[in-house]
């Protein structure tokens, strides 16, 4: 299956994987080249069993003076999106993979998730951007979670 995605260019197109009950999926597909902005498919999360997620965005490819930023959204049908994002991933000018964890505990109704991201080019040549980049979501389990938070929690 084809993944479309909007403002990009798929190099190797993969299909959303739920491995068993949790959810483990590329809202963008690897080696996708952005030039400009867009959003993913949406991805139905109606299903988990806990709503944290770990999102990690992944540039393997970008050149000097850009930048990418990624919003995240949520829709109780796939199709109306909340006006505000409920995370946000600040804008990264270099490769590296970069993880947000995005928790939709308090996203009442919320069904599908969605990442947007907006692009900037400036300076000397060309105008259009260019990055090659993935974006991997996915849930993190009850346990674990909670083992994190009293460990924060000790350590105060």
């Amino acid at each position: 299956m084809e993944v479309a995605v909007t403002g990009v260019t798929t190099a190797r197109p993969r299909a959303w994987v739920q491995c068993g009950v949790m959810i483990d999926a590329f809202l963008v597909p690897e080696n996708t080249v952005v030039s400009a902005k867009g959003d993913s498919e949406p991805l139905e999360i109606g299903s988990a069993t806990n709503l944290t997620f770990l999102a990690t965005l992944s540039v393997t490819k970008i050149v000097e003076q850009e930048s990418i930023e990624l919003t995240f959204f949520t829709s109780a049908d796939g199709t109306t999106w909340e006006a505000k994002p409920v995370a946000s991933l600040p804008q990264k000018f270099y490769v590296g993979e970069y993880p947000l964890l995005v928790d939709l505990s308090q996203a009442n109704g919320a069904k599908f998730l969605r990442a947007h991201w907006e692009v900037a080019r400036w300076g000397r040549g060309p105008v259009t951007p260019n990055f090659e980049i993935a974006l991997r979501v996915r849930e993190i389990p009850a346990d674990l979670l909670q083992e994190a938070r009293a460990e924060a929690t000790s350590r105060r």
